[in-house]
């Protein structure tokens, strides 16, 4: 065992001994008496931690078998709950770590706050990303679509929920019952972000099924909040009748103030978006914006909860009013930590509140799938038939249709609410959690298998957007076009616009000021621009004034520089040290060739690139080697001392990589100080994301 491994040991061992004595200290001297509030604060801070660091690993594992991560943070949930692991005592903590709370809950008062806020950030953020253009765009087939699912999912989830209440719940339930209605706005929700992973990963966001799903999930969002404002407002004025019997004018009364108030909430929140903005960009720094932005949301929650309506309802509504805005995308940026932090304690929190023992009676499960697949044929029929209405074919309904089944964050948030609002039972919530398991993995592969085609899903060609045009700009090298957008992003940003990077990858960005959104990205030499034509004569000023300032700059560049004087401080200056960067994670002895046979500088680059592709290291060496030479070709990567380091940046890896080899005599790499290199070190990384390139 190495000292390294041993010294690690040691210190937890030490941890351990040194955290025991005051653990049974603390459990000492609150034995016998009433938790008081230090214990209690002891208690969150531990197992928020403990929650932090297993819902990541719930998280991780459950996006690595292909499913989404908020369900594998339940499942930690579950596991750590006190139903579970939770109760177990073990010294300095006999009651668990995750125990039932005095009252009897599942949880902490505290945890439940916890969760309270994470449920408020998560539907600001979903508002935030909702796109009203796009939902105004698409209204028709959107619209269609969207109602046609939620109304086909709310009274086929109620009239299950009706039929299985003796089973489940020991009495009968009319049509109307809270638990009903509110069962059947569980399976209004509709997850869009795992379809819409899947139509990214398809190229589909843009085909007319993709746009649909995406417009027809806004406005199935908005009218789910509707109702669920609506179920919500009469639970709380219900009486207790579960006959079955409906009082229609109480009803419509409730409807109607519940619909009043997030319309005239809505509405106003849309009018004063802009002033919202201005007021927020007043002080200036963008994170200070999105913190002000999110203690609006909590306000906006407040006052709803006030009002009867539910917190989420008005964290939503502030999200959408602030999604016009230009500030948007800097709020979800600086807000991101925060989501980070705050989400996974709301998805562990409320799986620690299933009771596994219901899991285990043939009543539950029998309900728990039944209601499964009436919410998936109810999602699949009753948007797939609005959809045939609206110029799509069969396999384009069944698309559309099996993009708008899966469920995970918004129903889990929507039953969460339940839950605290005492609707759901255990049982009926552990058969709410098998609905959303079963539709979240029997969605996706569905349209994977529909989408394999490449079939048309409509029944005619569909009418071109002629408000909108693409601007193309072509370069004479993709160095001279990654310096342009450099330039017309900082000349952007000085009129006031807000750029955001929306993919790396794809190397594609916003500019948004007001009403104003323009998109654009570049591909090899190719700089192209999308925005409505009346933005085009704007964009067309930006780029004469940045082929200025580019003009500016090549002839800055074009004074002499004594590079070899530059180059030579490479190695003046020595190498970082350990604690900056470990050797261990990039270098093997299979990555090291001690006798190298090539002759010249290709062959020697030729026979390092081989060793990586020995090693798997490449996925597509001709491009690795390009980018090795583009570079050697710009500037000789010879150093001092017999040293060399050709290098380059290509999507060929997907990590840095590296492959030293040792060449006895030398070889020509015109060093700065004309010697030949004996030892030559070889490095990639990748060209679309984050690498420690320099510093390696």
């Amino acid at each position: 065992m190495s000292i390294m491994k041993r010294s690690h040991i040691l210190f937890w061992v030490a941890l351990c001994c040194l955290l025991s004595p005051m653990t049974a200290f603390a459990s000492g001297a609150n034995a016998g008496a009433e938790i008081n509030m230090t214990h209690r604060m002891m208690m969150l801070v531990i197992q928020v931690g403990l929650i932090l660091f297993a819902a990541k690993l719930g998280n991780i594992l459950f996006e690595k078998i292909k499913l989404p991560g908020a369900l594998g943070e339940l499942v930690v949930g579950i596991i750590m709950g006190p139903f579970a692991l939770g109760h177990f005592g073990f010294y300095g903590f006999e009651n668990g770590l995750f125990p039932l709370a005095a009252n009897g809950a599942a949880i902490s008062p505290e945890l439940y706050g916890l969760g309270a806020i994470a449920a408020v950030v998560l539907l600001f953020n979903v508002g935030l990303e909702t796109d009203l253009k796009l939902l105004i765009k698409y209204s028709l087939a959107g619209g269609l679509v969207g109602l046609g699912g939620m109304l086909a999912s709310f009274f086929l989830g109620s009239a299950c929920v009706m039929v299985f209440s003796e089973m489940v719940l020991g009495k009968s339930l009319g049509l109307f019952a809270p638990e009903c209605l509110f069962l059947g706005t569980i399976t209004t929700a509709t997850s869009v972000g795992i379809t819409a992973r899947i139509l990214s990963e398809r190229r589909k966001l843009d085909s007319p099924e993709g746009v649909t799903i995406l417009s027809a999930a806004v406005i199935d969002d908005v009218m789910g909040i509707i109702l669920l404002a609506v179920v919500m407002s009469m639970a709380a004025a219900s009486s207790g009748d579960t006959s079955g019997a409906v009082d229609w004018g109480h009803v419509g009364v409730i409807a109607g103030k519940a619909v009043g108030v997030w319309l005239v909430a809505t509405v106003l929140a849309l009018a004063v978006a802009r002033k919202i903005s201005v007021l927020l960009k007043w002080f200036g720094e963008r994170t200070s914006i999105a913190v002000l932005a999110l203690g609006l949301a909590l306000i906006m929650a407040g006052m709803f909860e006030e009002a009867g309506l539910a917190m989420i309802i008005g964290a939503y509504v502030m999200g959408l009013a602030l999604s016009q805005a230009d500030i948007s995308h800097v709020v979800q940026e600086k807000l991101r930590p925060i989501y980070v932090l705050l989400v996974p304690v709301f998805f562990c929190t409320t799986g620690m509140q299933i009771d596994l023992s219901v899991l285990g009676e043939w009543r539950v499960l029998l309900f728990g799938f039944t209601y499964a697949f009436v919410a998936l044929f109810a999602k699949v029929v009753g948007c797939g038939i609005p959809a045939m209405l609206a110029n799509f074919n069969l396999r384009g309904a069944a698309r559309i249709g099996f993009g708008m089944a899966p469920r995970c964050e918004v129903a889990l948030i929507i039953s969460g609410v339940g839950l605290a609002a005492g609707l759901l039972s255990p049982a009926v919530f552990a058969g709410v959690i098998i609905m959303i398991v079963v539709n979240t993995v029997v969605a996706p592969p569905a349209m994977v298998f529909l989408f394999r085609s490449s079939a048309s899903g409509t029944r005619k060609a569909t009418a071109v957007d002629d408000s909108v045009t693409d601007i193309v700009l072509e370069f004479p090298s993709m160095a001279m076009v990654q310096f342009f957008s450099g330039k017309l992003r900082g000349v952007f940003e000085a009129e006031g616009f807000f750029v955001h990077n929306i993919s790396l990858r794809q190397r594609l960005y916003q500019l948004r000021k007001d009403k104003t959104v323009i998109d654009f990205h570049y591909s090899g030499t190719t700089l192209t621009f999308n925005c409505l034509k009346i933005d085009a004569p704007l964009i067309n000023t930006a780029v004469h004034e940045t082929l200025a300032e580019l003009e500016k700059a090549m002839k800055e560049l074009a004074k002499p520089l004594d590079n070899m004087k530059m180059r030579a401080k490479l190695q003046d200056a020595g190498p970082l040290g350990q604690t900056v960067l470990s050797m261990k994670k990039f270098l093997t002895p299979q990555l090291i060739a001690p006798n190298l046979k090539g002759t010249n500088k290709a062959e020697i680059i030729d026979e390092l690139l081989d060793i990586l592709v020995a090693n798997k290291l490449i996925s597509d060496v001709a491009a690795a080697r390009q980018a090795v030479w583009e570079r050697e070709q710009s500037m000789s990567t010879g150093l001092q001392f017999g040293v060399a380091i050709p290098h380059g940046k290509s999507d060929a890896v997907d990590k840095l990589v590296c492959a030293v080899g040792v060449k006895s005599g030398g070889v020509n790499f015109e060093s700065m100080d004309g010697q030949d290199a004996t030892i030559i070190v070889l490095t990639l990384s990748p060209s679309s994301k984050p690498a420690p390139h320099i510093q390696f």
